[in-house]
């Protein structure tokens, strides 16, 4: 994936909005992370019924200002990126999306509005403007060890599903009907809160075949709440051994994995910031 030919125009607006090494660049980060503060300030006052009640006009005004400013800025970040798609389909670039969609939404669906709190996400931005490296190289390393144990993750959970079926089965024909256990989803629903130790006591059993079962789930889920852990841990530890590479992230398409003598990002060919920055 190659990145297409910008005009200097264009490479002046990616240097301010997607870099921070420039002045301009991070005060224009700092901005748009006050006015998303702001914007889920709004939402979040507004779902108080007094206040919407009496402000809910203005409110409502004021949230659109926010709306268009942030399309106008996702619509900017498109038009400037050397790499169009590599943004759009980015952890930013879906973000940004989701950050304006919800209030076009709720033109049809009022109830949508709620969603705009998804913009907080945006405050992700943050970690760029103060160069938190070290938390996104830790965050890069955990995903990391996360797609690597996927599979032995899913392996557990289908695990787990089967484990859970087998003990809603059994209270459901042990216990019936008589003590809440009307049906094998309500049984299987019990057993999920009984393994996983939440346990809501809005569905017990009350014979003492059914206590003992109960308390063997309750073992169970001691027993097997560490293995995800474990699984994880692993992955984490042999990430740490092998790691060859460093966790830069692109400005343009927030991937890492980058060879330590990279100049351009391998997924979308935009200038890496420079390595040494990375301790500032």
């Amino acid at each position: 994936m190659t990145a297409r030919s910008i005009t200097p125009l264009q490479k002046k607006f990616y240097e301010v909005i997607f870099g921070t090494e420039t002045p301009a660049g991070k005060w224009f980060d700092i901005c748009l992370i006050m006015v998303i503060l702001s914007s889920v300030t709004i939402v979040m006052l507004d779902s108080i019924w007094d206040l919407h009640a009496t402000y809910g006009e203005l409110f409502w005004r004021i949230e659109w200002v926010f709306t268009i400013l942030f399309t106008i800025e996702y619509a900017v970040r498109i038009w400037c990126s050397p790499n169009r798609k590599a943004y759009v389909l980015s952890i930013y670039g879906v973000v940004d999306l989701l950050a304006i969609l919800p209030t076009y939404i709720a033109l049809a669906f009022p109830q949508a509005a709620s969603l705009l709190i998804v913009r907080l996400l945006r405050i992700l931005r943050i970690f760029r403007v103060l160069r938190l490296v070290a938390f996104l190289n830790e965050a890069n390393l955990l995903a990391g060890a996360l797609r690597r144990s996927a599979r032995k993750i899913f392996v557990f959970f289908s695990m787990m599903m089967i484990i859970t079926m087998i003990f809603g089965c059994l209270l459901y024909v042990v216990e019936g009907p008589e003590s809440g256990f009307d049906n094998i989803p309500i049984s299987i629903y019990w057993a999920i809160v009984t393994i996983t130790t939440v346990g809501y006591g809005d569905v017990v059993p009350v014979t003492a075949l059914g206590r003992a079962i109960s308390a063997t789930g309750m073992l169970v889920g001691y027993a097997i709440i560490a293995v995800p852990t474990g699984i994880i841990t692993a992955e984490l530890a042999s990430g740490l051994r092998g790691s060859h590479r460093t966790s830069r992230n692109c400005s343009q398409c927030s991937r890492a994995g980058h060879d330590l003598d990279a100049r351009y990002c391998k997924y979308c060919g935009s200038d890496l910031p420079p390595l040494g920055r990375e301790g500032d």
